[in-house]
């Protein structure tokens, strides 16, 4: 079995390796070579945390195994991020498991990669302002993905939180782009990307907020309950998902479901657009959203790429299992 740490990560994914990890994932998905299984996720009951399992099988790479792990949120007192998880990967002729692999990093380069391949195939072409909801440890990963999607000349941005906003100023300069602290109705007005990546259980971006052709990306809501975004502005936009099943149940759209203003028929796959099997953007002044809820087979193509690096670069851990 190969073991490969969390301290090995950053040496060994990119960001570009985990864009092209996720965008294959979404396009097989869609061809339905590759298939999430059901999502456990449940409050323990302890530390105020949430813990689960996310896994799937892809017929195309092999990859097969599960992530485990959760959200934690006393753990910044503790100088560990909140977000803890494992991934496990298993041989898929022989049921053997092949590889341990940490999950932390890996889970924010894939989540951040998802918002970035929904950007690459759904924003404008011209988007100049990225608009930035939530401060939190993801927010700097994201805005890393989605800068080298567009030609973005500044950033705004707005948390619940205000003094936590140095950490988009802070990668707003490490980009070369100028940040500003804005209202919400200014990020709805001005952006035309906005990414959402909040664990809120209230909408925030409201349809009034968002004024003109925009790209949005809703990368928070993964949980029965959360929610980012005003059910209203969610109906208004033309919506693609990671996965309908997930969309509808624990994502963005569970509530505009819920509230009978959308049916599972008008979810689009991002898949569909990659393989050109489905329309994307129509025209510059089209809202779209994107309900990133995270799959399973994120994890599972991200971790398999750094088991094939570790290995190639003989830093993989190897022991009998």
């Amino acid at each position: 079995m190969i073991i490969v740490p969390e301290a090995a990560i950053a040496d060994l994914m990119t960001r570009e390796q985990a864009f092209d990890a996720v965008e294959k994932v979404f396009a097989s998905m869609s061809r339905r070579s590759a298939y999430n299984f059901p999502v456990i996720r449940e409050a323990i009951g302890h530390a105020d945390a949430l813990y689960g399992f996310k896994s799937g099988f892809d017929r195309d790479s092999l990859a097969l195994g599960l992530k485990s792990g959760g959200y934690w949120p006393g753990n910044a007192d503790k100088g560990l991020t909140n977000h803890q998880s494992t991934v496990f990967l298993f041989d898929a002729d022989t049921g053997k498991c092949r590889a341990v692999v940490g999950g932390n990093l890996l889970t924010a380069l894939r989540t951040a990669a998802a918002s970035a391949v929904s950007i690459r195939h759904l924003a404008p072409k011209g988007a100049k302002v990225l608009g930035m909801i939530g401060a939190g440890h993801q927010s700097a990963f994201q805005m890393r993905a989605a800068a080298e999607q567009r030609g973005f000349e500044k950033v705004i941005g707005w948390n619940y939180h205000p003094e936590m906003l140095a950490r988009l100023a802070d990668t707003a300069a490490e980009l070369g782009l100028p940040f500003e602290e804005a209202s919400l109705e200014r990020i709805g007005a001005e952006a035309d990307v906005i990414i959402s990546i909040t664990s809120s259980t209230a909408p925030i971006l409201m349809d009034a907020h968002v004024t003109g052709g925009t790209h949005i990306a809703c990368m928070g809501t993964d949980t029965k309950g959360k929610q980012e975004v005003d059910a209203a502005l969610v109906a208004r936009a033309t919506v693609f998902a990671d996965e309908v099943a997930q969309s509808i149940s624990i994502g963005e759209c569970q509530h505009a479901i819920a509230q009978g203003l959308i049916a599972e028929g008008d979810i689009e796959e991002l898949g569909a657009v990659i393989n050109g099997d489905a329309k994307g953007r129509s025209s510059d002044d089209e809202v779209t959203l994107f309900d990133g809820t995270g799959v399973g087979l994120q994890d599972l193509a991200v971790a398999s790429a750094v088991v094939d690096v570790a290995l190639a670069k003989g830093v993989a851990v190897e022991v009998d299992f």
